[in-house]
């Protein structure tokens, strides 16, 4: 159980290394922004594709996985002018700010997938060892580009450096999280799993759709289409692993 904690730790505090790349190189430009809100775009649309959907079909099947994305991008729209309306009312938070919308959006959609990839990793320890390693090692790369798509909008919202580490470590114990779920229910239910990640694609969907595509377009059509194809390329190069 030790060790099936560690290393979904790692996992998810990996977030922290993309974060830290971000911060070490300085207030993106307009042309790194469109760069890395296109490989976030390209990064988050790999995951629900090649990774989310298809495990939600393979634990469940295509309509459970249908009704669980459309539900995730029901729940991200309604949350999202839940934030706008709640934020309005706090002084001195301005959530029409697109750059502080979209970097909480996307925390909360890699938290929401966080969750079941610690599952994973606990199912994946339960079956083999070595496999529980595999998926964990993968989660691990996952997570690194991840922290460096959310990092660049909320630094450019106003976010203060410390206030964005805290939200990444906060995200970071997500992973540990879901890997001590899985562990305390031991045979982890295949239905319970195919819905998370299906509820998770959904999220995501709507996130990059609504937000991402849209801002990135306008830092620049051409850089920002060059970061997803990386993205993608990167992400599908994972799903290999």
């Amino acid at each position: 159980m030790l060790e099936i904690l560690v290393m979904s730790f790692i996992a998810g505090a990996s977030t922290l290394i993309g974060s830290g790349i971000v911060m070490a190189g300085g207030r993106p430009t307009q042309r790194s922004l469109g760069l890395f809100l296109g490989a976030a775009a390209g990064i988050m649309t790999g995951v629900v594709l090649f990774d989310l959907l298809p495990s939600a079909i393979t634990y469940g099947s295509a309509a459970s996985a249908l009704v669980g994305s459309a539900a995730g991008f029901c729940v991200l729209f309604i949350l999202d002018n839940l934030f706008r309306v709640v934020m309005h009312c706090l002084d001195g938070v301005n959530y029409n700010n697109a750059w502080l919308r979209l970097g909480i959006l996307i925390a909360i959609g890699i938290a929401l997938h966080d969750l079941p990839e610690g599952i994973a990793i606990a199912a994946g320890y339960s079956a083999e060892t070595e496999l529980g390693i595999i998926i964990a090692l993968a989660i691990t790369l996952h997570n690194i580009p991840e922290g460096m798509a959310c990092t660049a909008p909320l630094w450019m919202g106003g976010v203060r450096r410390r206030q964005i580490v805290m939200m990444i470590i906060a995200i970071s114990f997500i992973t540990p999280l879901g890997a001590l779920a899985g562990v305390l229910l031991v045979n982890v239910s295949p239905g319970l799993l195919s819905s998370l990640l299906a509820f998770a694609a959904g999220a995501m969907t709507y996130i990059v759709s609504i937000e991402l595509i849209p801002e990135a377009v306008r830092c620049g059509w051409l850089y920002s289409g060059a970061g997803a194809a990386a993205g993608l390329a990167v992400i599908k190069a994972l799903s290999g692993i």
